[in-house]
C-alpha cells in the first residue's frame, strides 16, 4: 500500500467536492488528454509542454512528477490522505477505482479516480509533529514515504486515530518529490502553535485564552470557575461595564473528538437561560457534520471557532494581550519567501 498526499486546491476549494463526490481529482486546466495513454514521463512532460508553454522546463518537470502517477503508478487500494484547508483536520480514503478521463467535464474535473474517504475529519491534533511535517509538503500530489508514515498512519487508525509507537523499519526510501519538496512552512508553524496550545492549555485552560481573545477585541467578561460549567464557559458583551450588546454565551471543548449536535444544542439552551441573543462554540477537535449542517440556520445566532480558528483569532489580537499571557506563549513574526507550487523545483532558468 502507498500513501499519496493530495490537496484540494491552495484554499480549499475544491476539497467538498472531493469528499461529495468520492472521488479525487487533478485540478489542473487546459489538460485535456487521456493520461492513461501517455508511454512515460518523457511523453507527458512532452504533452506538458505544449500545454502549458507560458511555463518554465521546471516547473513543467515539478508537475510531471506529480501528474503522471494518477494513471500510471497509484493502485487500486492505495490510501489518499487530504490535509483540510477548511478546518484543522484530516481527511483518508482509500483507493477503490482506476484512472478515469472524462474530457467533456469542467476542466478541474477531468482527471479522477473513484475514493472511499473512509475517515473524514481527524483532527491535526491527533498527529505527531513528525507526521504534521510528512504531510506539510508544498505540492498537489505527492507520495509520502518518510518518517515510517504509511505504517504509523495505519496503526492510528487501527487504534481510533490516537497515536501508536511503532519501530522504525529504518529502510525508506524518499519519493523523488519529496527529496526536493518545499514544505508548508506557515502550516508547519501553525501545527507547532497548536501542539503548544494544547498541552499547555487543554481543558479550563483554553477558556483562558478564548476570554483573553474577547478581551482584546473590546468584551468585557465573565469566565466560569473550574468544575461543572452548567453549559456555559464564559460569559461576553461589550461595554459599558458588559451591558451593551451582543450578549454571547460561549462553550470551551477541548476533547479529542470533535463535537456533535448535543453539544450545540445545549449552548442554545444556555443562550436562552442567560439572555444571550448570541452564541460561540469552540472545539479545539472541530465539528462532526451534523453541527456543520446547522451552519446556516444557526448563522445569526452561533459561530464555530476549531483549533484553526481559535489560533488566527489569536494571532490577530497577539499584540494586545496581557504581557503576562504573552509571557506564557511566546510568539514572534517572521519573514520568509512566500514561494508558489509552479516556483518550488527551478532548472535555473
Amino acid at each position: 500500500m502507498a500513501l499519496w498526499l493530495f490537496r484540494a486546491g491552495k484554499i480549499g476549494e475544491y476539497e467538498i467536492k472531493f469528499l461529495n463526490d468520492s472521488r479525487i481529482y487533478l485540478t489542473w486546466e487546459r489538460l485535456n488528454t487521456d493520461l492513461s495513454k501517455i508511454k512515460d514521463k518523457t511523453d507527458l512532460f512532452n504533452i506538458l509542454g505544449k500545454y502549458y508553454p507560458d511555463f518554465k522546463s521546471g516547473t513543467i518537470r515539478n508537475w510531471t512528477g506529480q501528474i503522471y502517477p494518477m494513471a500510471n503508478t497509484m493502485k487500486v487500494g492505495d490510501w489518499v490522505v487530504l490535509p483540510s484547508k477548511l478546518k484543522s483536520s484530516i481527511h483518508f480514503g482509500e483507493i477503490i477505482g482506476e484512472y478515469e478521463f472524462n474530457p467533456d467535464a469542467e476542466e478541474d474535473y477531468r482527471h479522477s479516480r473513484k475514493v472511499d474517504w473512509f475517515a473524514k475529519d481527524i483532527p491535526r491534533s491527533n498527529f505527531d509533529q513528525d507526521l504534521l511535517y510528512s504531510l506539510g509538503a508544498a505540492m498537489t500530489v505527492c507520495q509520502i514515504s518518510r518518517n515510517d508514515t504509511e505504517e504509523r498512519i495505519k496503526a492510528m487508525h487501527k487504534n481510533n486515530w490516537k497515536t501508536v509507537s511503532i519501530t522504525s523499519t529504518d529502510n525508506e526510501t524518499e519519493s523523488d518529490i519529496e527529496r526536493t519538496v518545499m514544505v508548508d512552512l506557515e502550516e508547519y508553524a501553525i501545527d507547532q502553535i497548536a501542539k503548544y496550545i494544547i498541552q499547555k492549555y487543554k481543558g479550563h485552560g483554553m477558556a483562558l485564552i478564548v476570554e483573553a481573545i474577547l478581551k482584546a477585541k473590546g468584551y468585557v467578561t465573565y469566565r466560569a470557575p473550574e468544575g461543572p460549567d452548567k453549559g456555559v464557559d464564559i460569559l461576553a458583551a461589550t461595554e459599558p461595564l458588559g451591558f451593551g450588546n451582543p450578549r454571547l454565551c460561549v462553550q470551551v471543548k477541548t476533547g479529542d473528538t470533535p463535537v456533535d449536535r448535543p453539544t450545540m444544542d445545549q449552548l442554545l439552551g444556555s443562550m436562552q437561560n442567560f439572555n444571550a441573543e448570541q452564541g460561540l462554540l469552540v472545539s479545539w477537535s472541530g465539528f462532526k457534520s451534523s453541527v456543520d449542517k446547522e451552519i446556516p440556520s444557526q448563522f445569526f445566532r452561533i459561530r464555530l471557532w476549531d483549533q484553526s480558528t481559535i489560533i488566527n483569532e489569536l494571532l490577530s489580537v497577539y499584540d494586545k494581550l496581557h504581557e503576562d499571557l504573552k509571557a506564557e506563549l511566546p510568539l514572534k513574526k517572521i519573514w520568509t519567501l512566500n514561494i508558489k507550487e509552479d516556483e518550488i523545483i527551478e532548472d535555473g532558468n
